[in-house]
């Protein structure tokens, strides 16, 4: 029902505002936002570009794998093990061929919330799939990466934010990455 609300409220806010271009649209998000952002790159092509951070893609992997271990039967119907099919149906990475969306994924390596291996799997999904994806990874640090990372890692995360956004929502095709000379 999530993205069903995003999604209402992004109509109604194109309709409401003539000046929002409806064919420059990006989507972003992290934790959660990150999920849903998945979500939203695998059920509709409405968006121009996205970033994802530290996101889930496979609800099956990532329960006994996180900090948390297992949590989110209060989502579905049980465990992982007795209700595995809700579970995948959940999961991003079943739609991942569905996408079409070029998609920055970024990830900390220290992330125990969302272990990295999450969006390992979606990067490799989507570059099997032929998808146009990139990944940076941030050394040491956690799940709070944007709001606490170090003072370095901030700065990158907003440029490798913003380059992505650039490159294809302002067609800056000569546009460089942040790691680029």
């Amino acid at each position: 029902m999530d993205y069903q609300d995003v999604m209402a409220g992004v109509d109604a806010a194109i309709k409401q505002n003539p000046w929002i271009d409806a064919a420059r649209l990006g989507v972003t998000g992290g934790s959660y936002g990150g999920y849903l952002t998945n979500w939203i790159v695998s059920h509709t092509d409405s968006s121009k570009a996205a970033v994802t951070l530290r996101s889930i893609s496979n609800f099956i992997s990532v329960d006994g794998t996180r900090d948390g271990a297992y949590g989110h039967e209060e989502y579905f119907t049980g465990m992982v093990f007795d209700a595995y099919d809700q579970y995948w149906n959940a999961s991003p990475l079943k739609y991942v061929k569905n996408v079409k969306t070029p998609i920055l994924i970024m990830h900390s390596d220290n992330d125990y919330r969302v272990p990295i291996e999450q969006d390992e799997q979606w990067f490799r999904a989507l570059k099997y799939y032929g998808k146009e994806a990139e990944i940076v990874f941030f050394p040491r640090e956690n799940h709070n990466l944007t709001r606490t990372g170090e003072p370095r890692h901030l700065v990158d995360s907003m440029r490798w934010q913003t380059w992505w956004f650039d490159r294809y929502l302002e067609g800056k095709a000569d546009a460089k990455a942040p790691d680029m000379p």
